[in-house]
């Protein structure tokens, strides 16, 4: 009787798919490995949410992990996992060295979500230079020390799994990350019968939707609040914008303003109703990185979306017809939301054009059948792969191993506390 591989996934949170994008990939890469018959136990040291999707109903093994203790190296040893996927870099940098002292044979995958680094570089370039969107951020920003972790925990691993084609792009363009180690995994979305949607005459107002967590989608709220939605209401003086998103701040909530239409909602408890009944989406996004759940959910329920560069990148294919509205500057954006709004024509174009993208760019199938042979073929050659980077190998010598120290460090100080 055959036994049946298993996969560990240490989550930096409990997954909330109805909360964030990132939930939802988390779910889809784990059932992709579900359907190639691996045992999946999920761990995390986070606390309990109370929107967190139920594991066990998906057949998932749920464990509590301490950070910086070492009884996570009797559970990982007696577990002895297949392979171990990191929720983003930050549990590299906590697990990682445990699970290569204690499980060395098992295969290392980093899931980075997005790339945090350059997220933050674009923030912080944006912040200096506010008319500026900084697709390629300026050397100064990309250098700083959240991208030396980052780029050293992808390359302590054996693959990292990347959403987008810029970040690989950008990965090895300018940082000389091997593409041996990078694989293109975006949103992965099961196929599905055709949504039922509502026509163009059925539908009604603006909407903008994003965990509010999330920095990028609270920049937008407040840039929309400030400088786009005036823009629009001058043109369309009863239009109203909807905003959506899970954990809002009272700051957040303040901006509400019913004379001005600018109705801050909250909590979505089904995005997809809420996204399927509105008639264009707003996604002004002034920097982030990634893939945007939001442009995904205006796609599969076909409601045309306006976005910036920012937004749009790597989001749609260049060849391929338009499924959103892209513009920069405000008033070019305010420009185009308003012309999509009241244009039946061009909106149907964006209409169907969204509700094929899905399955063109994003089918389940394809990229969870690429991901299978990926890890199939580097666990049969584990061994050849990791001496061929000489660059994981040497982040992973024990000189360098600045977390494993100060993870040890902290362990200690908590044990001679705990004692007192």
């Amino acid at each position: 009787m055959s036994v049946s591989p298993v996969l560990l996934v240490i989550g930096y949170v409990w997954p909330e798919p109805a909360s964030s994008a990132a939930g939802s990939r988390l779910l889809q890469l784990i059932r992709a490995f579900q359907q190639d018959g691996y045992r999946v136990v999920y761990g995390s040291p986070a606390e309990a949410s109370p929107h967190a999707t139920d594991l066990a109903a998906l057949d998932i093994e749920a464990v509590a992990l301490a950070l910086n203790c070492a009884s996570f190296d009797g559970f990982v040893r007696d577990l002895n996992p297949d392979v171990v996927m990191f929720d983003r870099f930050m549990m590299e940098e906590q697990f990682g060295w445990r699970v290569e002292e204690h499980c060395p044979g098992a295969l290392r995958v980093l899931d980075t979500e997005d790339l945090h680094s350059l997220r933050h570089a674009r923030a912080a370039q944006l912040k200096r230079q506010p008319s500026r969107l900084p697709l390629v951020p300026d050397i100064e920003f990309r250098h700083s020390e959240l991208a030396l972790r980052e780029v050293a925990a992808i390359l302590r691993c054996d693959l990292s799994l990347m959403i987008s084609t810029v970040e690989i792009d950008y990965l090895t363009r300018f940082f000389q990350v091997p593409t041996t180690q990078l694989l293109y995994v975006p949103f992965m979305e099961e196929r599905t019968d055709a949504p039922s949607t509502l026509p163009f005459a059925q539908r009604a107002h603006f909407i903008s939707i994003g965990n509010f967590r999330h920095d990028p989608n609270w920049d937008a709220v407040r840039y929309l609040k400030e400088t786009v939605w005036p823009l629009i209401r001058q043109q369309l003086p009863q239009a109203e914008l909807h905003i959506y998103g899970a954990y809002p701040p009272k700051k957040a909530t303040q901006l509400h303003n019913e004379r001005s239409g600018f109705l801050v909602k909250g909590w979505a408890p089904d995005a997809h109703r809420v996204v399927g009944q509105a008639r264009v989406m707003l996604a002004p996004l002034r920097f982030g990185a990634g893939l945007k759940g939001k442009l995904i959910d205006a796609a599969r329920n076909g409601t045309p979306a306006v976005t910036t560069s920012i937004g749009a990148e790597g989001m749609y294919a260049d060849d391929a017809a338009p499924c959103a509205l892209v513009a920069d500057k405000p008033e070019a954006f305010a420009l185009a939301a308003v012309g999509v709004y009241q244009n039946e024509d061009q909106w149907l174009t964006l209409h169907h054009n969204g509700l094929r993208l899905l399955e063109q760019r994003y089918a389940f199938a394809d990229h969870a059948a690429r991901l299978k042979q990926r890890i199939t073929r580097l666990r049969d050659a584990l061994d050849e792969h990791r001496q061929a980077h000489f660059y994981g190998q040497m982040l992973r010598h024990h000189r360098l191993k600045s977390t494993r120290y100060m993870a040890q460090w902290i362990e200690v100080k908590n044990r001679l506390k705990a004692g007192h």
